[in-house]
């Protein structure tokens, strides 16, 4: 498949840790099918980040958006929570803290990353997402 082509995954989870899990396995999985699996280990982090947060510190349905355009990777967590998340501390700050590492890890390991009010299913919401060139 040719690196430029344009693709979409949505995967709904349920309001449970476990789903942190598998939505890295599916992750590692699309990005090798389509030739990308240089970017897994860095986008399961950034997945696992994303997820946690919205299936730890929300309540309602969640789901992982993986998508690719014009050579860019989008990781995306959705969940059904309206507001916005915390804004992320520096890495080098929060080397003792027991919690605020997430979004920091996000903020240090992607090229760039946001935050947009989402519905879906009928649910207020937001999207958390972060990007990595696929180069």
């Amino acid at each position: 498949m040719p690196e430029s082509d344009s693709w979409e995954y949505t995967l709904y989870i349920p309001t449970d840790p476990r789903a942190v899990t598998v939505c890295r396995r599916a992750l590692r999985l699309i990005l090798a099918l389509h030739g990308l699996a240089h970017l897994a280990d860095t986008a399961e982090l950034l997945a696992s980040e994303l997820v946690s947060n919205a299936v730890l510190h929300t309540k309602g349905p969640a789901a992982l958006r993986i998508r690719h355009r014009d050579g860019v990777l989008q990781i995306g967590a959705w969940d059904a929570d309206p507001q916005p998340p915390e804004p992320p501390g520096k890495l080098e700050q929060l080397t003792d803290a027991e919690n605020g590492r997430g979004f920091a890890l996000v903020r240090a390991c992607s090229d760039t990353w946001g935050w947009q009010p989402l519905s879906r299913q009928g649910h207020r919401g937001k999207l958390v997402w972060c990007e990595l060139g696929a180069a």
